[in-house]
């Protein structure tokens, strides 16, 4: 699976970004397809996760309610939609596919990775 991370920016609180997630090659293998965000001096966090088959979406405590993630019926493209951002939003975000049933939170699990895109968030 290959994936490819872009729509990153400089906004200020408050406002929205959308980021895009290219999927390509072995789409079909995908089971979970996550949202990471990576802030300095901070470990790598899931933060939206979306199963591929169907199941309810995923979404840490710190975006539930102003992140939303979605996909098209193609399935080789899926979307972030963040909203009410806040400075503490600010990293890199990848999206990543893991093609097991376990846990959408187990990282390690999450064999294919897209390039990072940066999202700042000015106050």
């Amino acid at each position: 699976v290959q994936l490819q991370a872009s729509g990153g920016g400089l906004v200020q609180a408050g406002e929205s970004l959308r980021l895009s997630c290219a999927v390509s090659r072995r789409t079909f293998s995908v089971y979970d397809l996550g949202w990471f965000r990576q802030a300095p001096g901070k470990e790598r966090e899931l933060v939206a996760a979306l199963p591929w088959r169907g199941d309810r979406p995923w979404f840490a405590d710190s975006v539930k309610g102003r992140f939303t993630i979605s996909r098209n019926s193609a399935k080789d493209r899926v979307w972030l939609q963040m909203n009410s951002l806040r400075p503490e939003d600010t990293a890199v975000y990848y999206c990543a596919a893991k093609t097991d049933s376990s846990p959408v939170y187990k990282i390690s699990n999450y064999g294919s990775w897209g390039q990072g895109t940066l999202v700042t968030v000015s106050s």
